[in-house]
């Protein structure tokens, strides 16, 4: 269901009834406020799994007395999937500020979903068409990302990664393109000494332990589509620096995946559209592709 205030049910319910309720030989489900999701679109009743938590939506006024729903919808997704009775989860968008007004004690879905499901560290990738890009930092502000930048978290992020493009993208011998921070990848120190002192060292290390990895390269030559060509994926340094691409390439289709969890999940790569919600105009696009991503994880991950 995602934030009640936004445009989540809108486009949750507008890619069920796109897709006919199905996604291949599967039944999709709509979890959330029954009421929310039927203000939004038809759905048949028993396609909708009611979480115990009430919603009222009043589109793009949010309110804090929606939050208990919105994760309750969550877990019950997860829940389901975890025991068998669901096959992947796909998430409508939250708003982070809302929830956390009400005492929710994550940055956003990614954290949680590792929380719930056991996983010791979930990891995000974008994709949209051929790109899929993985931003190592998230939601820090600019000036704080070269501190968070080491080479543990590069390697243990960069094998996250290279395990799910094997196993829930079935490519065999998954290549990855590591960017540089600064400027034409550091030129040499000159103009930043991340690239020779963390991010070169850790490519090395990938390398050695057998893995098919390129960097660190300069961010501003890696997104044309030559460059696209030699990579199955590209592990950014911060959120700007692999959004950007995907968005610019893949912006109505582009789908937030998780890596690193034992379920499949997946989200449409956009917010929750305040200013758009209730007016009819929010794009299912992105949502479908979710769904659609989700399943295929699904089907390589059965082999």
């Amino acid at each position: 269901m995602g934030e009640p205030a936004g445009i989540g049910p809108e486009v949750a319910t507008a890619a069920f009834a796109a897709l006919g309720g199905r996604i291949g030989k599967r039944a999709l489900l709509l979890v959330g406020d029954a009421k929310v999701l039927a203000s939004c679109g038809a759905i048949p009743p028993d396609a909708i799994v009611q979480t115990k938590a009430r919603a009222t939506r009043k589109p793009g006024k949010a309110d804090a007395a929606n939050a208990a729903a919105t994760v309750e919808a969550i877990t019950l997704a997860v829940e389901m999937t975890m025991q068998g009775k669901a096959c992947a989860v796909a998430t409508a968008p939250i708003n982070k500020a809302v929830l956390m007004q009400a005492g929710f004690g994550f940055p956003g879905h990614t954290d949680f979903l590792a929380k719930l499901t056991g996983a010791p560290r979930a990891v995000m990738m974008l994709v949209g068409g051929q790109l899929r890009v993985i931003p190592l930092t998230v939601h820090l502000p600019i000036v704080q990302v070269p501190g968070a930048i080491d080479g543990a978290s590069i390697i243990e992020t960069a094998e996250i990664a290279l395990a799910a493009l094997k196993r829930d993208f079935a490519i065999a011998s998954p290549r990855l393109a590591i960017a540089g921070l600064n400027p034409h990848a550091g030129e040499n120190g000159l103009l930043g000494r991340e690239e020779t002192d963390i991010i070169a060292p850790a490519v090395a290390e990938l390398k050695r332990r057998g893995y098919l990895v390129s960097g660190p390269l300069p961010a501003d030559t890696m997104f044309h589509a030559e460059a696209r060509a030699r990579y199955d994926a590209a592990l950014c340094m911060y959120h700007d620096q692999a959004l950007i691409p995907i968005k610019t390439l893949s912006f109505w289709e582009g789908v937030n995946v998780t890596l690193g969890l034992p379920i499949v999940r997946t989200s449409p790569d956009h917010g929750t559209g305040f200013d758009i919600a209730g007016k009819g105009l929010a794009d299912p696009r992105s949502m479908i592709a979710a769904i659609k991503l989700a399943a295929k994880m699904v089907d390589a991950r059965a082999g």
